[in-house]
């Protein structure tokens, strides 16, 4: 992803989910998956044309990117504007922790077995916006976060000792690698100004003014 991207965070899917609704005898079948690219997505929607052959339709909304730079919507047969957008809406506005509206990463498909009656535009829009929403209802979700990585070099009498200050600091150790004379720990921050501005001064102060640390770039991460 974009290491340029405004966004440090965001909510998507710990994997994916199924829910069904009846409405006036149609059976309206929601299937979330967390995805990370548009073939991703789109490979969902026609795993589910295979599966659920005999559907009347297989509507879809997908947003993809820390910044949902990506979202699309397909009604597939339904009345223009009555399936793709109501579903896209409720992906895109669902409240997630703290009342973010940060979800993305996921796509939402809905199969659709028609009951007989017909429902309307309005019925339709309320239909499969509900059909989105109830499922996100008990989806599984987890933060994304973009780290910021860095590399602490220290000799190899006083990297055990840095490490542990660094854990008992609450920095995320990632690992530690040894080369011919130096060992290099790698550790991930926040990457937010304010967070690592104060991880130099700590990290000066924890290892006396012997060890800097080196930019290796950033990388999002599942916070669970």
């Amino acid at each position: 992803m974009d290491n340029d991207s405004v966004a440090t965070a965001y909510t998507t899917l710990d994997g994916e989910h199924v829910a069904e609704l009846e409405i006036k005898r149609s059976r309206f079948i929601t299937y979330l998956r967390r995805v990370e690219s548009e073939p991703e997505a789109r490979a969902l929607i026609s795993e589910l044309r295979k599966k659920h052959f005999d559907a009347r339709h297989h509507c879809s909304a997908f947003l993809l990117g820390p910044d949902r730079t990506a979202m699309r919507s397909n009604d597939d047969g339904e009345p223009s504007g009555t399936a793709g957008i109501p579903m896209l809406d409720a992906l895109a506005k669902r409240e997630t922790s703290a009342g973010r509206t940060d979800l993305s990463d996921v796509v939402a498909v809905v199969v659709r077995y028609f009951g007989g009656i017909l429902l309307g535009a309005g019925g339709l829009v309320r239909a499969y916006s509900e059909s989105v929403s109830s499922a996100l209802d008990t989806a599984p979700l987890l933060r994304r976060q973009r780290l910021r990585i860095l590399g602490i070099n220290s000799d190899y009498a006083a990297v055990g000792r840095l490490e542990n200050d660094l854990r008992a600091a609450g920095v995320r150790v990632l690992g530690t690698d040894y080369g011919p004379a130096l060992a290099t720990l790698r550790v991930g921050l926040n990457d937010e100004g304010s967070i690592l501005t104060t991880f130099y001064d700590r990290l000066a102060t924890l290892s006396a003014g012997a060890s800097s640390a080196e930019d290796l770039g950033t990388e999002w991460v599942d916070a669970r």
